[in-house]
């Protein structure tokens, strides 16, 4: 926590992803930063300055969901593959896949316990696995369209989902059914998220709606939009007192929900922000965008008053008007329209301590053309018995530990093995110096990884799945056009048996008329 309120700063960014990032998390031990990307790749950075960041290959499509375990132990990955892995954030690099979906795989999260996983799919279902046993355990299906992401409550009691259906459903996880469902969204819903006590749920939605419902009452208590494009992502800060947000529009925003209002505007992606998240104290925040960067800030901002931050910029920045009270405990929903007068911060910093980190590669690479560049290739036999190592019950990675050890220490495994008969220990000395002098190199410089030439055949299936892909986009509009003319059909037909029924009424009124009137006149002759 800052002791002078200060604007949210940019405290370092961490490039190595090669294409956009999708999602990130922190490890609860507050150490780590894990980020998936349309690379495939899945990153743990290492907040300690100079240190390595690990690179695990195995997904064979894009990674859309990535979150750590309560205890940290775990990180767990969804993908577009139509898999969930849970790996060790460590250097063994190991992992178990999940398969039961199957469609792509475009959320995972952990319960609070860290015993169960839900994800979301476009096979419109739910699924909820077992951490332990490794396992599969039952599936929520009343979504009608793609669901694109899925949470468990604090108390493990509610899972909450949403998608391209345009509702938010409530599930109670011990009867396994829809106990609400929301329907308040104006577009597609693109993500949703409990905050720490449990008692609201926010969604964000393509419409650049972000909205908060309060579980006890089950309304819609707050309504923003402050944003100029689709939402793809927030998070609540720990205290729940403030929400961040990443857009389509490229910015950051930050919401204070006890003034209910916009706070900051933050410029630092080029292009689409598509996911923000906080650390588990809150004092420091992640964001991924199109850019492939990943940028981590401090947060600053809860330390004082909003009150007191008016005061600080006033000289810069007018204040917006104070709200009613209907803004702070609201009576029913209210929407927030952008303020202009929102603190706008493009940093432009001096960012020395993100020189870009050493990356190790972990895990089976899916393209057999990735390899860091200090990396050798693995002879048949150390691949067989790299191949043929596991630990507790789950496959390793395809490189033996203790390879993996004498490479990162800088000796090549290929010298070694030349010269590991001649070698004498004036030779084994110098390589001492030399791996020493090796490792402080990657202290102070990056280490990329670098991808071999496509061949004609690599060329062309990537052609294939972009055009497999454009295919797909053109499907999801069409579904989601069709979902728009399946509601005005339903409209019609409702507005349609409404009037059948006035007619039929009107009619039995008319019938009873007339006979009364023949009765009278009966009566009157």
């Amino acid at each position: 926590m800052a002791s002078v309120m200060e604007d949210p700063t940019l405290e370092r960014h961490f490039k190595g992803h090669k294409d956009a990032v999708t999602c990130a998390d922190f490890n609860p031990n507050r150490k780590q930063l894990a980020s998936g990307s349309l690379d495939k790749n899945l990153m743990i950075w290492n907040l300690a300055p100079k240190a390595r960041a690990f690179q695990f290959v195995g997904h064979q499509d894009v990674i859309t969901g990535v979150q750590f375990s309560p205890s940290g132990n775990l990180v767990a990955s969804s993908s577009k593959d139509r898999t969930v892995r849970l790996w060790t954030p460590s250097m063994k690099g190991e992992s178990t896949v999940f398969k039961a979906h199957t469609a792509a795989v475009r959320s995972v999260a952990f319960s609070h316990d860290g015993q169960r996983l839900v994800t979301a799919s476009d096979d419109k279902s739910v699924k909820v696995w077992s951490v332990h046993r490794q396992c599969f355990i039952y599936s929520l299906n009343q979504h009608t369209n793609w669901v694109r992401c899925a949470r468990f409550s604090p108390d493990g009691r509610i899972i909450a989902s949403c998608g391209d259906d345009r509702t938010v459903r409530l599930w109670d996880t011990s009867t396994k059914h829809c106990i609400n469902c929301l329907t308040d969204c104006g577009g597609s819903a693109t993500f949703v998220d409990f905050n720490s006590s449990g008692t609201c749920i926010a969604s964000s939605g393509a419409d650049s709606t972000l909205k908060i419902w309060d579980l006890r009452t089950n309304k819609l208590i707050q309504h923003y939009r402050v944003h100029s494009a689709g939402i793809n992502s927030f998070s609540f800060h720990p205290s729940n007192n403030y929400v961040i947000s990443g857009s389509n529009d490229g910015t950051i925003k930050i919401l204070d929900l006890l003034e209910g209002r916009l706070i900051y505007t933050l410029h630092g992606h080029k292009g689409a922000v598509i996911t923000v998240a906080f650390s588990r104290a809150g004092d420091v925040f992640a964001s991924g965008g199109a850019d492939s960067q990943v940028l981590l800030w401090k947060t600053n901002f809860d330390s004082r008053s909003y009150q007191d931050v008016l005061l600080q910029h006033s000289r810069r920045s007018t204040p917006d008007p104070p709200p009613h009270l209907s803004d702070i405990h609201p009576r029913g929903p209210h929407l927030h329209h952008p303020q202009p007068t929102a603190i706008q911060v493009s940093p432009a910093v001096k960012d020395t301590r993100s020189t870009e980190p050493h990356v190790i590669q972990l895990g089976q690479s899916v393209h057999g053309n990735m390899l860091l560049n200090s990396w050798p290739r693995l002879t048949p036999m150390q691949s067989a018995a790299a191949n043929s190592h596991h630990y507790n019950g789950l496959p390793a990675c395809h490189v033996a530990n203790s390879r993996l050890d004498g490479w990162i220490e800088g000796g090549s495994a290929s010298r070694a093995e030349s010269t590991a008969e001649n070698e004498t220990r004036a030779n084994r000395k110098e390589g001492k110096g030399r791996r020493e002098e090796e490792v402080e190199m990657s202290q102070t410089h990056p280490l990329e990884v670098l991808s071999g030439h496509p061949s004609s055949v690599s060329s062309t299936l990537r052609h294939i799945v972009q055009q497999l892909d454009i295919l797909t986009q053109t499907v999801s509009v069409l579904e989601e056009r069709l979902t728009l003319t399946e509601d005005k059909l339903k409209e019609c037909l409702t507005h349609q048996s409404q009037i059948l029924k006035d007619l039929r009424a009107s009619r039995t009124r008319r019938r009873t008329e007339s006979e009364g009137t023949d009765e009278s006149s009966v009566h009157s002759t």
